[in-house]
């Protein structure tokens, strides 16, 4: 051996025994000296029975142990008191627990410790001065009973016959109030009467908490998160606050769960039976601007049959639900997802429950709800009302949506709607009071938002606005791709149809003075049909007459159907009518006016002008109106019963019917109606305007032919007080005008005309006026009578068109049957009746009952005031009234 080999084996040896004597020494004197030391130089007091310590790797293995801090008051450092069966601790730094106070150590075992841990004051952000910290990157505990507790002795853990294996845990309380409680890589934890304190509002309970080390499997039994306070401490303080949560779940497993400082992972949760109940508050929390600090991220989540209840302030519930479950694949939570409107992202969930009940504005209930990104379903849905104001009130069999796009892009969320089906829908919807608009941003939806298809079937619902009712039975419909994006003012959506077929029996609305029903509607994008229209009167004519204010007509109308064909959009912003062909058959209109009202003083726009005000561009190429009857019927205070105007077989046909909006169409209308006149003589008229002009010109011409004088009795002789008799054997009328009045030309042919003057209660002939009237009316008019010139005939405004072409009808027949100079008639009439009245006066002495008796009829008592003036009056009675038919 060379020599310098066997001196260096002599070193090492002598090193060796060196070391051997140092360690033993080094532990005699931790077994006698090192309580001592840690006493004299620590926080805390130490005994144990037994101590090695391997000074080389810095293991130390401890029995018997107990610990107590020397100043349970001192709140700078943790705080420590209890007893450990075994310590084990390896790679410990023994230079830095002894001169610097730290402990720290690779690993640590504790063998059934019961210890009382008081965690320091958190640090002292001011004076960055930081606490003793102990670190242990690994922690094995058996068999322990351990609780923890703030630095101001309330208690923040707690858990009995508790077995630990973490690796890399970290917990100080600064990680309590910052971020996480406890954070770690993996772990094997067991554990019964488990209890967590993060807060003062607050408490966490677990009854019982197992895990295999072949999976990493959790099982997690009695999970309760309990208030410590009463809601109305609650409320009283945390003012702020507005919602209060207890929560228990009876079994919940996991795996795989991951803590780290901002982030908790875990898989294959299944929580079983949890309830939550959650008190709300009338605090409005404002939003933080503070970014989320934790990412969750859960693999998979399944909730089987939980409960929630959510309690409104007034302690009410808002809501109910029950056999909740839920599966979710792929669930994160982090910085990113919380801005948007759901805050979480996942790859699939689908969700289900029975036995919902909402109560707020309404009171809705839902048997059972099931829901997927791809789809729903609602079952046995019903909407209550909650008090007069409320919208609702109906009952649906099914509500079923498929989605083909759900997602977000931008931040906003995108969604296609595939199609949705709402089936068996009974009841009623109430519109709400229009509020003022208001601009509203839409945020967080990607519009334009879509809707391909909407089916709804076998439903009866009533739409009611401001208790005007709209009924629809046995409605079935279908309305295919809607598009719903914000209006350019932000006042609300914008919605557009693609197409839509709608069908309806026994569609009705009510509104305060009639009752529409049509026995059956059909409705799409290029055809209607209407079957068995109805319009009638909810009140009697003279109840009508007490409710309204001003003059009005009152409608009874029927149609057997009525069809139109074309295209037109109702639905978008975009609105028009654009319609080739309306017919309307076998319509039956009775229109009654009475003049006991007072006369409405607004006024009355031409047609042409009230097409050109419709807002929509409207255009109709062709209406006919077919096989049809128009009665106008109007009463007077001085009429006995309402005069009537008979047009049956009234047919009319409609060309270019439009409101001077839909570009390249013409806008001339052209009317052309022919119908039998008091069911007697045929009757036609040709009218047209042109919409486009302002200046709302209008020519109107007609001809009635062979017309019995007796078939105007009817309308006449109520509040006329006169009959004719005699034939019409042509009428022709030629008119033009504008709204300040019309000229024209009116020809009458006649025979034998003759009229008698009656009494006020319409029996009995008054001769001797009857008599005068007759010498001034021509009763015949000859063969080829010349046309009469009707000139400068002026409208009231607040008349409708037909009483302005009343007053050129009136002012022809005026020049016809009296002559040119009407005035000089009237005048030679003044003249005749007092010459009469002055031979009355000179025959005193004539027996007066005989006289009465051969002028019975003819004259009222002697000396009567207002008789000569009634007598004057008579040829203005008979040519002009207060009103005439039409008057608005």
């Amino acid at each position: 051996m060379k020599k310098w080999v066997k001196k260096l084996l002599i070193g090492l040896g002598i090193l060796a025994v060196i070391f051997l004597l140092a360690n033993f020494g080094l532990n005699f004197w931790l077994k006698t000296q090192l309580p001592k030391y840690i006493k004299n130089n620590t926080d805390y007091k130490v005994s144990y029975k037994k101590l090695d310590i391997d000074l080389g790797s810095g293991n130390i293995l401890a029995t018997g142990i107990t610990v107590n801090s020397k100043n349970p008051k001192n709140i700078d450092v943790i705080g420590l008191q209890g007893t450990i069966d075994t310590l084990q601790i390896s790679r410990l730094g023994i230079y830095n627990a002894v001169f610097k106070k730290n402990i720290s150590s690779k690993d640590l075992l504790l063998a059934s410790p019961n210890l009382n841990i008081t965690l320091a004051k958190p640090i002292d952000k001011k004076t960055g001065k930081k606490n003793n910290p102990v670190l242990f990157e690994n922690i094995r505990i058996n068999n322990g009973n351990i609780n923890i507790f703030k630095y101001t002795k309330q208690k923040f853990l707690g858990v009995k016959q508790f077995n630990l294996f973490v690796e890399n845990l970290q917990m100080t309380e600064e990680s309590v109030e910052d971020k996480l409680p406890v954070v770690f890589d993996k772990y094997d934890i067991k554990g019964r009467d488990f209890f967590f304190r993060p807060g003062n509002i607050y408490a966490l309970k677990i009854s019982k908490i197992t895990t295999t080390n072949t999976n990493g499997e959790m099982l997690i039994e009695n999970f309760k998160l309990i208030p410590l306070l009463t809601f109305d401490e609650f409320k009283r303080f945390y003012p702020k606050k507005n919602k209060l949560f207890k929560f228990d779940i009876q079994k919940m497993e996991f795996k795989d769960i991951i803590l780290k400082k901002d982030k908790i992972s875990l898989s294959n949760a299944n929580l079983q039976n949890p309830t939550l109940l959650v008190y709300t508050t009338n605090a409005v929390v404002k939003k933080s601007d503070k970014p989320v600090a934790f990412e969750v991220n859960l693999d998979d989540i399944k909730l089987s049959n939980g409960t929630v209840q959510i309690i409104k302030p007034d302690g009410n519930k808002l809501l109910v639900a029950q056999s909740l479950n839920l599966k979710i694949n792929k669930l994160l939570f982090n910085k990113e997802s919380a801005e948007n409107m759901i805050p979480i992202n996942y790859k699939d969930f689908n969700f289900s429950g029975k036995n919902i009940h909402y109560t707020g504005k309404q009171n809705i209930n839902v048997e059972s709800l099931a829901l997927n990104p791809k789809s729903g379903e609602l079952r046995n849905i019903s909407a209550l009302p909650t008090d007069s104001k409320t919208s609702m009130d109906f009952k649906a069999n099914h509500i079923a949506f498929n989605i083909n796009k759900w997602e977000f892009i931008d931040k906003k969320l995108n969604l296609d709607v595939k199609d949705v089906l709402v089936d068996g829908v009974h009841g009623t919807i109430k519109a709400r009071e229009v509020a003022q608009k208001k601009k509203t941003e839409l945020k967080g939806i990607q519009f334009p938002l879509v809707i391909r298809k909407v089916i709804i079937k076998n439903s009866n619902i009533i739409y009611d606005k401001e208790d005007q009712p709209l009924t629809f039975n046995d409605l079935n419909a279908t309305i295919n791709n809607i598009e719903l994006k914000p209006k350019a003012d932000n006042s609300g959506l914008a919605v557009s149809v693609k197409d839509y077929i709608l069908t309806t029996k026994n569609f009705a609305y009510k509104t305060k003075f009639y009752n529409m029903s049509v026995g059956l509607l059909k409705v799409n994008k290029n055809k209607i049909q209407v079957n068995n229209f109805a319009m009638k009167p909810l009140v009697s004519r003279a109840q009508f007459i007490k409710m309204i204010p001003v003059e009005k007509d009152l409608y009874d109308l029927k149609a057997g159907q009525v069809t139109a064909e074309g295209n037109w959009d109702l639905f978008s912003n975009n609105k028009f009518i654009n319609a080739s062909n309306v017919v309307i058959q076998s319509a039956d209109a009775n229109i009654f006016r009475s003049k006991i009202p007072k006369d409405d003083p607004k006024e009355k726009p031409l047609y042409s002008r009230l097409l050109r005000s419709i807002k929509i561009p409207l255009y109709v190429s062709n209406l006919d109106l077919k096989n049809s009857i128009l009665v106008y019927e109007e009463d007077t205070p001085e009429s006995a019963g309402p005069g009537k105007l008979t047009f049956s077989n009234f047919n009319m046909n409609v060309k270019n019917l439009n409101s001077a909006k839909l570009k390249g169409k013409p806008t001339q209308v052209k009317i052309k109606i022919d119908c039998s006149f008091m069911n007697l003589a045929p009757f036609a008229v040709d009218w047209n305007f042109d919409v486009a002009n302002h200046n709302d010109v209008f020519a109107i011409s007609g001809k009635a032919i062979n017309l019995p004088a007796e078939g105007i009795n009817p309308f006449i002789r109520p509040y006329l007080h006169i009959t004719a008799k005699g034939t019409i054997q042509e009428m022709v009328f030629n008119f033009k005008g504008n709204p300040k009045g019309l000229n024209g030309t009116f020809n009458l042919r006649h025979k034998d005309l003759k009229i008698a003057i009656l009494d006020k209660n319409n029996k009995e002939k008054k001769n001797f006026i009857t008599a005068i009237a007759n010498l001034v009316i021509k009763s015949d008019s000859g063969k080829f009578p010349e046309s009469v010139t009707v000139e400068n005939v002026e409208r009231d405004p607040t008349k409708s068109f037909f009483n302005l072409f009343w007053k050129g009808v009136e002012e022809g027949l005026k020049k016809t049957l009296i002559g040119i100079n009407v005035d000089k008639a009237k005048n030679a009439v003044k003249n005749t009746v007092s010459t009469v009245k002055d031979v009355k006066n000179t025959i005193k002495d004539i027996d007066i009952k005989a006289i009465k008796t051969n002028n019975k009829n003819t004259e009222e008592k002697p000396g009567q005031p207002g008789e000569q003036e009634k007598k004057k009056g008579f040829l203005k009675n008979i040519f002009k009234k207060k009103e005439k038919p039409g008057t608005e």
